[in-house]
């Protein structure tokens, strides 16, 4: 009988599942306006930032927060920019929205901090299927990244790719 070769394995492709790169210490945790709020609706500034300087900030220390309303309340833009100036000091990272915009936004800063010489004249196949809900400007922002190194970008699994870039030959 003949042996089985893989030859994905030897073909030189690099395999690339960006979930790979999503820190796995992070700590995604939320920030409710919500409780800072007049009867859970109204925002009053002097209330709101008495609030704030009170609040215990060093539960967010190197953690992914995401900042949400879980009230129907109507935010103006500045008070997300005033929770901010608490959390950039201790935070690793601050998220208007979800979980999942927060996990996203993680996935980006760690591709934007990516060491590049692993993918350096690589043939990358991405991963297509993936856990990550929406991962549309993650993938725009590896291929981004990697397009400046590698010789070629496929998307998809090995057994069906879909070619997406192509170093132009000198």
């Amino acid at each position: 009988m003949e042996e089985i070769v893989n030859k994905v394995a030897n073909s030189g492709l690099i395999q690339v599942d960006l979930l790979d790169y999503l820190p796995k210490q992070t700590e995604l945790v939320p920030f409710d306006f919500a409780p800072f709020l007049w009867e859970g609706l109204v925002l009053r500034e002097k209330e709101f930032r008495t609030n704030l300087k009170e609040h215990d900030w060093s539960q967010y220390q190197d953690k992914v927060v995401y900042l949400f309303c879980s009230s129907d309340a109507i935010l103006p833009s500045w008070a997300f920019l005033l929770v901010n100036t608490y959390l950039s000091p201790i935070a690793k990272l601050a998220v208007a929205g979800t979980k999942d915009d927060a996990k996203q936004a993680a996935l980006i800063q760690a591709i934007n901090e990516l060491d590049l010489s692993q993918f350096e004249n690589g043939k990358l196949i991405v991963k297509g299927c993936s856990d990550l809900p929406d991962s549309s400007n993650a993938m725009i922002a590896f291929f981004s990244r990697v397009q400046t190194v590698c010789s070629s970008i496929m998307f998809g699994e090995p057994c069906s790719t879909v070619p997406i870039y192509k170093k132009p030959k000198s």
